[in-house]
């Protein structure tokens, strides 16, 4: 049996989130001991209704959890949960953390410097070289970069660091059972070979939906020293990823731009609300960050 095994099927039982789940952790013992209850022990927990308690007694999540297993055994998949030692320590700090997290790669995910790289879909020249210039002057640094493996700006982060051999973990919005977006695939397989990292909260039997990446973000932000917002509107995701870096205490950086320019509206605003640093080139990140 999967050391995990339970904790996996844990994430299989409708409206049990992470939160939920490690209380109930907490309060039975072990994920395993969570499945040994009674409803009657189920509902003296706070928070653990009679339809909840409902869907933890009915063990059917073990059939999915097996499914579960068998794929990410036959993909070499890794299961880490947050009681593993190899679960990024910095996001395990965050309340809001996944309880699972699945890891095609070997990358250590508890190195001593992680950035994260986010920005639009839509990046322009500018935004793009700012991240290649960026990456080729950390390499040297053994910085490893996050990101979400979107069009744009995150692409670049990725495509930048395969060049320039610098470890990368991109951030999915969906299971490992398939890749979007198609246009990324060349640079996540690309990755692989260099002991770069594709993770994913999501199983592959769960749907896709859009509400996924701006949830997938609080990884993003939670794993990494700083944030680094390249381009982006005012209501883009990647200010969603800098409010939650801010709400971690986490560094947050911003690459400005003329005030005409609408990818650059977002970074302006969280220079100009004091939400982020000034960042211009590599070393702005390197003194600031004792590095």
């Amino acid at each position: 049996m999967h050391k995990n095994f339970h904790l996996i099927a844990l994430s299989f039982i409708p409206k049990v989130g992470a939160i939920t789940a490690k209380n109930l952790i907490s309060y039975c013992g072990s994920a395993e001991d969570v499945f040994s209850q009674k409803k009657s022990q189920l509902l003296k927990i706070p928070g653990i209704g009679s339809s909840l308690a409902e869907n933890i007694t009915n063990q059917k999540v073990f059939e999915k959890a097996e499914k579960e297993i068998e794929f990410i055994t036959k993909f070499d998949i890794k299961a880490i949960s947050f009681l593993d030692k190899e679960f990024p320590s910095r996001l395990a700090n965050c309340n809001d953390a996944p309880m699972i997290l699945f890891q095609k790669g070997n990358t250590d995910l508890n190195q001593q410097k992680i950035i994260n790289i986010v920005g639009t879909r839509k990046a322009t020249h500018y935004g793009k070289k700012f991240v290649a210039d960026l990456i080729e002057h950390l390499a040297s640094h053994k910085i490893m970069v996050v990101s979400g493996m979107a069009m744009g700006i995150d692409g670049q982060a990725h495509k930048s660091c395969v060049e320039n051999n610098v470890e990368t973990v991109g951030i999915l919005g969906h299971g490992l059972n398939h890749f979007y977006p198609e246009e990324n695939k060349k640079t996540a397989k690309e990755m692989l070979q260099q002991n770069s990292s594709l993770i994913s909260e999501y199983n592959s039997q769960e749907k896709f939906v859009p509400a996924n990446f701006p949830k997938r973000n609080r990884i993003i932000a939670g794993m990494a020293d700083a944030t680094i917002v390249v381009e982006s509107e005012i209501r883009g995701g990647s200010i969603i990823t800098a409010n939650i870096a801010n709400s971690y205490n986490r560094d947050v950086f911003a690459l400005p731009g003329k005030v005409t320019d609408k990818y650059s509206t977002g970074c302006n605003f969280l220079l100009k609300t004091y939400k982020a640093n000034i960042i211009e080139n590599a070393e702005d990140l390197l003194k600031h960050m004792l590095w």
